[in-house]
């Protein structure tokens, strides 16, 4: 599940920096704690100017000694959008594909992969200059560098590309990251308005299929950005709505959570008898 806390981590360096220290310390301490799948957001790489664009670099290199400090194997990735004034989508676009190309040395230093996120066309301006799995594809075949380089398949992103199916089939072992939520018919913000499976449009169970015929091992992240609605409610309403509905999309019936040690370790037990998705 995903918070305002994750929309928000790119907005301040003294922010982040708190949090370095907080997950440093947890790191050292040893405690037992919940597994980091990824950590996000990387990237924002389209600055034109050049003392703007090499701060985006650091900032991604910490990140990724981040990831691997709190034993994240990858960083999610998106390129950025159109800075300020800016206008040019080509070069934005560009400067994105040589920022990526510089992180790939330190993303090996650091035992972690870059997951490139493409994100929706309607936030192209601020957020992102690639939109399609295809792009996203075709970017990480210039880049040749797939001991690294992967992608996010985020459901809310790109469910809507007409060649979806095909593309996540070339993307194969590529995805290192699966993010689920539902696209509402009526939404009412393009980024913060998500819905719980199973509300919305999304043919989730297929996208499913299709991620796990390419290969796709990995867990399922049921990521809700809802500020109007699912914010607002009680955790503990949101956690069991999410295992609910996750199970019923992915497994045919309902998830819980299981205690397994101690007073904090869980872990989400599914149904026994595991439905495929619907054909």
């Amino acid at each position: 599940m995903s918070g305002p806390q994750r929309h928000h981590q790119d907005r301040g360096v003294a922010r982040q920096t708190r949090r370095d220290r907080s997950y440093r310390r947890g790191v050292d301490s040893g405690r037992p704690c919940v597994e980091a799948v990824a950590l996000c957001p990387g990237g924002l790489l389209t600055h034109r100017d050049p003392a703007g664009f090499r701060s985006a670099l650091g900032d991604n290199r910490r990140s990724l000694d981040w990831a691997a400090a709190i034993g994240a194997k990858s960083l999610v990735t998106i390129t950025g959008g159109l800075g300020e004034d800016e206008t040019d989508l080509g070069f934005a676009r560009n400067r994105a594909l040589e920022g990526l190309a510089r992180l790939v040395p330190p993303a090996r230093a650091a035992g972690v992969r870059l997951a490139l996120e493409p994100l929706h066309p309607m936030v192209r301006g601020n957020r992102s200059v690639i939109s399609t799995y295809r792009e996203a594809n075709t970017w990480l075949d210039q880049l040749d560098a797939d001991d690294v380089m992967g992608i996010a398949l985020d459901t809310y992103a790109v469910w809507w590309e007409p060649d979806l199916q095909r593309e996540i089939a070339r993307a194969g072992e590529r995805i290192v990251a699966f993010h689920v939520s539902d696209w509402l018919a009526d939404t009412t913000d393009i980024r913060l308005d998500r819905g719980m499976p199973g509300d919305g449009l999304i043919d989730l169970p297929a996208i499913r299929r299709w991620a796990e015929t390419a290969g796709y091992p990995g867990p399922i992240e049921v990521e809700i950005f809802s500020q109007r609605d699912w914010w607002t409610r009680d955790p503990d309403v949101v956690v069991q709505t999410i295992l609910d509905r996750y199970g019923r999309a992915f497994y045919g019936g309902q998830c819980a959570l299981t205690r397994i040690s101690g007073p904090n370790l869980m872990r989400i037990s599914r149904p026994t008898d595991r439905h495929p998705a619907p054909q």
